[in-house]
């Protein structure tokens, strides 16, 4: 297999990508370049401070308090304008929602433990932690499956 990459700011972008056959791994790029939508970074506000926060930054968006919620990977809280439905739109397809308020970056996720309840938490690198539906939760286990 190649790869290539060509950065020039004067060209045109264009993706082209050249296979035998439709795989997972030309399932996923489809997937990245249909959910990337030019931008990758959201305005975020704290206080009196508003910061650009880059999706990779970002461990999970949240509803506390009736208020959206981005938490960064030092555990800082932004708040944010939009509605939970318009991010989940754009943001690109490696946050995954984990329950009906909490949409999550899972690559910044460190593990899912079991709680005494029964149910199930995503721990994230930056110490904060989210319950996990059930239903969510097998939607989670069929994608890692999947792989």
């Amino acid at each position: 297999m190649k790869y290539k990459l060509i950065i020039d700011k004067d060209a045109e972008e264009e993706i082209t990508v050249v296979a035998h056959a439709p795989s997972s791994l030309t399932e996923q790029i489809e997937n990245l370049i249909c959910s990337f939508s030019g931008a990758d970074n959201i305005m975020g506000y704290r206080d009196d401070e508003m910061r650009k926060l880059s999706f990779g930054e970002i461990e999970c968006i949240t509803v506390l308090n009736r208020k959206v919620i981005a938490i960064d990977i030092k555990g800082n809280r932004y708040s944010l304008k939009d509605r939970l439905r318009d991010l989940e739109a754009v943001l690109p397809s490696y946050f995954i929602r984990i329950n009906k308020s909490t949409l999550a970056n899972e690559h910044r996720i460190l593990r899912f433990d079991a709680v005494f309840s029964g149910g199930v938490d995503a721990v994230f690198y930056c110490g904060y932690r989210e319950y996990v539906s059930r239903r969510c939760f097998t939607e989670i286990r069929r994608r890692y499956e999947g792989i």
